[in-house]
């Protein structure tokens, strides 16, 4: 597995609504595979691979990542911002940003507004930290500051990629690694009949700007690659776990936003049983992916989803297993050689 090229598309900053510096990436490493790339008018990547004539597969990850705007700076230089995708806001406390300054990145310190922790008294403690509390001190002057930020400036969380034990953890692993699940499938699949459009979508987290590619392409039958949620943690209970670190490819049934077609489902399962791909089932009662945005084009489009199992979603410390990641390449690579014996007809 490609370590430095998952390090790559996690670390390099691309908040929803400005995804140039993960664009250009992406759209390296898909002119390295031999993929016709160009970019469509809202943003998105796509990437086409000519097969043999038999349907247009379409497959897509998002490329953007949760962050801020900024949206006000005080008299002492001290940015406020506006969240784009959902935060759990007690993650946000005292964590690295980065600045996309106008000619350079500067990196911030993020800190709720109030007393330090020393002079708090009881009700401070047990306010909980929102949002709209919030602010990034860069460690310079105002003048220093509005040099280079202003109304608008995009920032993103500011973490390397570690291993951690046997896992994997860094920001952006929502959605970046469905990006490389989705080249490194393309590096390994031998063969396809089918001509495959991958598709790095923009702006997922907040306004599903897959549409507009599924529109235009109109492909036979989709794949979503993703992330989903791994409960396996202390405090969720086994029911409610969605998925397990260390057991497989995640085949999306459901989740909030979109039912898999049932028969591309079963396609998935059975090609993963030949080929001996660790699985196991998803249902995400809340949370959704491009699929919702893709089926819905047109006269509709049979979607089906593979997950990667994510531990601490949403947070500069999202955690993967390798194993679940190689199984995933494994069975997105399969269903690329397969897709063309799918029946996904109700």
């Amino acid at each position: 597995m490609r370590l430095e090229l998952l390090k790559e598309l996690c670390e390099t900053p691309g908040i929803s609504g400005r995804e140039a510096r993960i664009r250009d990436v992406l759209k390296r490493e898909l002119a390295s595979v031999g993929a016709e790339v160009k970019t469509d008018a809202v943003g998105n990547v796509l990437g086409k691979l000519p097969g043999q004539g038999k349907g247009r597969l379409m497959i897509a990850a998002h490329i953007d990542e949760i962050g801020f705007y900024v949206n006000a700076i005080d008299d002492k230089g001290y940015l406020r911002v506006i969240n784009v995708g959902g935060f759990d806001p007690r993650t946000l406390v005292a964590q690295r940003v980065l600045v996309q300054g106008k000619t350079r990145d500067l990196v911030g310190t993020m800190m709720p507004a109030g007393k330090p922790t020393h002079l708090q008294d009881e009700e401070d403690r047990k306010r909980a930290p929102k949002v709209s509390d919030l602010f990034i001190d860069l460690g310079l002057p105002k003048d220093q500051v509005t040099a280079e930020v202003e109304i608008g400036t995009p920032v993103s969380m500011h973490r390397e990629m570690l291993q951690i034990g046997n896992n994997i953890s860094c920001k952006a692993l929502d959605d970046r690694l469905g990006a490389f699940v989705m080249l490194e499938a393309l590096r390994q699949a031998r063969s396809h009949a089918m001509d495959v459009i991958v598709v790095g979508t923009v702006q997922e987290e907040c306004h599903m700007l897959v549409a507009p590619a599924a529109f235009g392409l109109e492909p036979d039958l989709a794949l979503v690659l993703d992330v989903t949620l791994a409960g396996d943690i202390p405090g969720v209970d086994e029911q409610n776990r969605v998925t397990e670190v260390g057991k497989g490819a995640a085949i999306k049934v459901m989740d909030s936003g979109a039912i898999s077609n049932p028969k591309l489902v079963e396609f998935l399962k059975r090609l993963a049983e030949e080929r001996g791909i660790a699985h196991q089932m998803e249902i995400l009662p809340r949370g959704g992916t491009d699929a919702s945005g893709i089926q819905r084009v047109r006269a509709g489009v049979p979607v089906a989803g593979i997950s990667m199992p994510l531990r601490y979603v949403h947070t500069t410390v999202e955690t993967v297993s390798p194993s679940d990641v190689e199984a995933c390449i494994a069975l997105t690579a399969a269903f690329i050689e397969e897709a063309h014996n799918a029946d996904c007809v109700l």
